[in-house]
Parts: structure tokens; sequence; C-alpha cells
């Protein structure tokens, strides 16, 4: 039956490639292979001279759009998160990540340990 679909006699019949396997596909190349600079360098811990001078580079970056990056400490979550401040009216421009955000997750990290952490 499969003859009067396929004909073998046709004049227009293209070569046929053999598949491959599915285990030759380690021939690829790798995606997320490392640089050899990545591989070789230890990471070093960030000091506080380091932290400041890359917060004295951003804010000379922002200089020109009249605002300046403020670290803050959320008291709650024990974490900072940077506030962008206007210079001219001193106005918080935006804050990452949003403030509002870190006091829903520190209410909500709160009633967990009410209903997990704690014995009735």
């Amino acid at each position: 039956m499969l003859d009067k679909v396929l004909p073998t006699n046709s004049a227009t019949d293209l070569p046929v490639k053999p598949v491959e396997q599915v285990g030759q596909i380690a021939s690829t190349p790798k995606i997320r292979e490392k640089s050899a600079e990545q591989q070789e360098l230890p990471q070093q811990p960030i000091t506080k001279e380091k932290t400041e001078k890359v917060i004295e580079s951003m804010n000379e970056f922002l200089k020109a759009s009249n605002t300046h990056l403020k670290f803050q400490y959320h008291e709650d979550l024990q974490k900072y998160y940077v506030a962008i401040v206007d210079d001219t009216t001193n106005e918080v421009v935006k804050e990452i990540p949003p403030k509002k955000l870190l006091d829903m997750y520190a209410a909500m990290e709160e009633y967990m340990g009410l209903l997990f952490d704690k014995k009735a």
C-alpha cells in the first residue's frame, strides 16, 4: 500500500540522509561557558572602600540629571535599599526596591512567623 503513496521509481526522488542519533548532540558548543578570566579570578569580599568608590562614581554619573543615590536601611528586614534623590527638591524620585514592597514583605514574613514559628 505504501508503494501507491510513495512511488519508488520516480525521477524526482531526492537522496535521503540518515538521521543523526540523539547522543551526537554533545558535539554542539556549550552556551554558558565561563570565560578564562572568570574561571581564574577568585571572588574577593566587597569592602566598605570599594562600595563607597562605586557609590561616588554612580553619583558622578547621575550629576547630569541633578540626582544622587542614597542608601537606606530597612529596620524590619535588616537590609539596605537604594533611593534616587533629586538634588534641587531633596525629593525621592525612585526607590530600588520600593519601600512599600519591602514593608509588605516584612509584614508577610512576620505573619508567617506567627503562623509557623511560634507554638500555641
